[in-house]
């Protein structure tokens, strides 16, 4: 008879080498979180570009500063990155892009696209 091994096992989660569409997916969740959590923010600026137009000049003169446009980027970023995993999401359920090939090409893309409109962003207002 065999003994099974009940001891717990450890996982180095640093060791850990996910392929490229575990890698989009986990990001995806997690740009999906901080989008979520940056909501308060986002309504309180909003807020205070209501309130009057002096208001509006204050706010629209703290965004101009470098260390709002490069939080902007990050926001961006996240935004870009959650999008694009999305739809990629999206294609997979309706069998679009399945296969191993297709879905490591499509990973890499949501990569390319996130950069590529980060970068051009970062080019505009930097």
């Amino acid at each position: 008879m065999e003994s099974e091994n009940k001891r717990p096992i450890y996982l180095d989660l640093l060791k850990i080498r996910l392929p490229i569409g575990g890698v989009v997916s986990i990001i995806h969740r997690a740009s999906g979180v901080l989008l979520v959590a940056l909501l308060p923010v986002s309504v309180y600026l909003l807020q205070r570009t209501l309130e009057s137009q002096a208001a509006f000049v204050r706010v629209l003169a703290a965004v101009h500063e470098t260390f709002a446009r490069s939080a902007m980027l990050v926001v961006l970023w996240f935004f870009c990155q959650h999008l694009f995993a999305g739809i990629r999401h999206l294609l997979m359920d309706m069998d679009i892009g399945t296969s191993r090939r297709a879905g490591r090409a499509g990973a890499w893309l949501v990569f390319a696209a996130t950069a590529a409109v980060v970068l051009y962003a970062a080019a505009r207002i930097l």
